[in-house]
């Protein structure tokens, strides 16, 4: 396995800053701990010789995207970011589009067949790592320094939602096969989405299967289901148990549950939108091709019609300056009216490309 690059990691943040409260209006970054800095500068993981690329045939599963124009950005202001606008127009060649999320049972079938090791589950590396850390920082201390991941924890009473350490924690042990650290595992549920895998591991899961991550205009035409003006995949009503896995009650400390899931959930456990897709609201956030820029959608303004936009060639995220992030879509189990509405169509968030988290997984595309 080649050597990776390390960067920042979120646990060195926890040493080496206090958290600050920051004050304002909330947003929707607080379903994310989008201010935990990166955990690899890159990642990549060596595969076999002819690349363990399965048969480039293999479609399972997958549904037609029809192509056409539609106007990308946000059909409503209640629950809307700057980042949402302007509209634009965006023309989209068809493709074809998993109808559900990536699973534990086919990634573990990836991991069997190419012998991949995630993100997530390798330690870093101290003399890479303090390279790019000021010359003053201790090392810390071993138990520190072992492979780990992002897990939510709901706290036992009500926190300020500018803390986001009340209820996220780095978790040694944490990774896809253990969603809740150690003692957790994925028995029995080969039909949830896989999480905890970083950008990375997308992308060298779809090139072991002959697909591609969506770019972020392909995302949101296919979320829309062949309707314009939808705010949600299913229409214009506003969330509800009977659509998605949302967080019901009063984040994070209260989930009353009423979808049935306190967690992620079974792919395909509410309805479809119009193309035959599911869980593009909720359950698990998902990655996409593009890197994230706040601005993005002012140059494609101008493009008048955008064809087939591949995504920025930087990333610039002025919350968080200096650290390159990729787009991602469709919301999660965390995500609730109140603070976070990511299961709007239109809804956008950011991520490092080395991140692994609880209610983080990815669906793939293919070119016709």
């Amino acid at each position: 396995m080649r050597k990776a690059s390390f960067f920042f990691l979120p646990v060195m943040f926890l040493l080496l800053f206090s958290c600050t409260s920051k004050p304002g209006k909330q947003t929707a970054e607080h379903c994310l701990p989008s201010d935990f800095p990166d955990r690899f500068s890159g990642q990549v993981n060596e595969q076999s010789d002819d690349g363990g690329i399965r048969d480039s045939s293999h479609r399972e599963e997958m549904v037609l995207i029809p192509g056409g124009v539609f106007d990308m950005g946000a059909r409503e202001k209640q629950f809307s970011k700057l980042d949402e606008f302007p509209v634009h127009k965006v023309k989209i060649d068809s493709f074809l589009m998993d109808k559900y999320p990536v699973t534990n049972a086919q990634f573990s079938e990836f991991v069997a067949s190419t012998g991949y090791v995630t993100t997530a589950e390798q330690a870093p590396e101290w003399e890479e790592l303090k390279k790019q850390l000021p010359p003053w920082t201790p090392k810390p201390p071993d138990s520190v320094l072992v492979p780990a991941s992002l897990v939510f924890h709901s706290p036992d009473t009500r926190v300020s939602l500018n803390n986001h350490q009340s209820w996220w924690g780095w978790v040694p042990g944490a990774d896809w096969k253990h969603p809740q650290g150690p003692g957790s595992s994925i028995e029995g549920k080969d039909d949830y989405p896989v999480v905890h895998v970083s950008w990375y591991d997308a992308q060298a899961y779809v090139k072991w299967a002959g697909k591609r991550l969506p770019t972020e205009a392909e995302w949101e035409y296919a979320a829309r289901g062949g309707h314009n003006t939808f705010v949600y995949p299913w229409g214009n009503e506003l969330v509800s148990a009977e659509k998605a896995n949302f967080w019901q009650g009063t984040f994070p400390y209260s989930n009353n549950g009423d979808d049935g899931f306190l967690s992620a959930s079974p792919v395909g456990s509410f309805s479809p939108n119009g193309y035959g897709l599911y869980d593009m609201a909720g359950n698990v956030w998902e990655w996409t091709s593009d890197w994230y820029h706040a601005k993005y959608y002012d140059a494609l303004a101008r493009k008048g019609i955008a064809d087939n936009p591949k995504g920025p060639l930087v990333s610039s995220d002025p919350a968080d300056p200096g650290v390159p992030k990729k787009s991602i879509r469709g919301g999660s189990f965390l995500c609730n009216d109140s603070y976070c509405a990511g299961y709007r169509a239109s809804a956008r968030m950011k991520s490092t490309p080395d991140s692994g988290m609880m209610h983080l997984g990815f669906r793939c595309v293919k070119d016709l």
